[in-house]
């Protein structure tokens, strides 16, 4: 992998974490304490306020955990190692980096691991 596609890596994973955090950023305020006080109306108002409250929280997960594995994409950008499988040091498959750049392990150590 040469500089440029490197680069090119680096800008789309900026970008996503610049999102990312802009999303987690704006959800703030519906990942804390459940207001049943508005859920007036019934076991099924409470139902509904629990399910968005637990959908909140899935949501908000998932963002961290993705901003997270962005940033060791980043880290591992910045020290050279970016590219290569974790487990073999074998360059990543191009076509699953372009669709997850975080990715870190090739498609073989993958399949060891899953047997």
């Amino acid at each position: 992998m040469d500089d440029t596609e490197i680069e090119q890596y680096r800008a789309k994973l900026v970008i996503q974490k610049a999102e990312l955090e802009a999303l987690e950023a704006s959800a703030e305020g519906t990942t804390g304490q459940m207001d049943l006080e508005n859920a007036i109306g019934g076991r099924s108002s409470v139902r509904e306020a629990m399910q968005a409250h637990l959908a909140a929280n899935e949501a908000s997960r998932r963002r961290q955990r993705r901003i997270q594995k962005i940033g060791g994409a980043l880290r591992r950008i910045e020290s050279g190692a970016y590219g290569n499988c974790f487990i073999c040091g074998a360059a990543l498959e191009a076509d699953r980096l372009d669709q997850d750049q975080t990715i870190t392990r090739c498609v073989n150590c993958i399949e060891d691991l899953s047997e």
